[in-house]
């Protein structure tokens, strides 16, 4: 039998993922492997161990606590990834919760009860539910039946997808039931996409048409959206390439989204080695004036930035 997927984190009183104030569900697992990606920890779909340097108060109690002899403060990241069983008998013993359990298996009831109790607040504000991740269309069925509950009750949704999912299988459990979708948009280039996000933009692209379309007949809102990435995704050819792409397809508005630094921490939380992070631009912001040249690039094309 297939299992359900895990669920990264529920966090509420959002107000950076759709309008209003929002309840942002987050799925664990993408099939996209981007370098930059600002929650490195919701790449894998399993469940996965994190270790919080700066929150350790030294005790050493997980260590002791550790069968597998998986801990040490000999190790990289602390925890020996080869050797750790998952059993999370450390999490447990652990007083400060610097090590912690990323990715539970949750009922929709669960997440629907959950998100629920934030119902005052999506209904003051104009607010609702964010599905994100990773990728909420990895298990569509589950997203859908999440999704037809949440309708029932009264709750607008919104849907963070970075796009590659089977056309099919979205417009008949997920669309009936989505107020608006973001959805990224990297890349143009193919091979660049696959070098950088892990796999190539055909599918993305086809999905990306094939909604804006809809939306050009009336149907659910969709923002393309991408990440200013230094030397990856704000070059002027990437920008240029996607302005042209955008004026192709008649889209008017598109948001680009500041630069985000802090992923490189959240690498080290959960053992992964990233070669981009000894990158020196990868550890800083975006400048104001790189971030406008690109605004520049979109309005020029006629496209409004938001």
């Amino acid at each position: 039998m297939k299992s359900s997927p895990l669920i990264l984190e529920i966090k509420g009183n959002s107000l950076d993922d759709g309008p209003g104030i929002r309840t942002v569900v987050f799925f664990k697992g993408c099939p996209l492997n981007c370098v930059w990606c600002h929650n490195p920890e919701s790449k894998k779909r399993g469940v996965e161990l994190s270790f919080d340097a700066n929150s350790c108060v030294g005790c050493n109690s997980c260590i002791d606590t550790c069968a597998a002899d998986a801990l040490s403060r000999d190790t990289p990241c602390f925890v020996d990834r080869d050797r750790c069983t998952l059993c999370f008998e450390c999490v447990d013993a652990c007083p400060s919760g610097a090590i912690s359990r990323v990715g539970a298996p949750m009922t929709v009831d669960q997440i629907v009860e959950k998100a629920m109790k934030d119902k005052p607040f999506f209904d003051t504000s104009g607010g609702g539910v964010t599905l994100s991740g990773g990728e909420p269309t990895l298990d569509i069925p589950f997203t859908s039946e999440l999704m037809k509950k949440l309708k029932k009750k009264g709750v607008r949704l919104l849907m963070e997808t970075c796009g590659f999912f089977n056309s099919e299988s979205f417009m008949n459990l997920i669309y009936p039931h989505v107020d608006m979708i973001y959805f990224d948009m990297k890349l143009m280039d193919p091979e660049e996409h696959k070098k950088f996000c892990g796999v190539s933009n055909g599918t993305i692209l086809e999905n990306f048409i094939m909604l804006h379309n809809e939306y050009r007949k009336g149907g659910v809102d969709i923002m393309p959206r991408t990440p200013l990435v230094p030397d990856i995704t704000d070059t002027e050819h990437n920008i240029s390439a996607i302005a042209d792409f955008y004026r192709k397809h008649d889209v008017k508005k598109a948001a680009l989204l500041s630069y985000n630094p802090l992923w490189h921490e959240k690498n080290r939380k959960v053992g992964v080695k990233n070669p981009y992070s000894d990158i020196e631009k990868m550890a800083h912001w975006i400048s104001r004036e790189k971030e406008e040249a690109c605004r520049a690039v979109f309005r020029n094309a006629g496209i409004e930035v938001v």
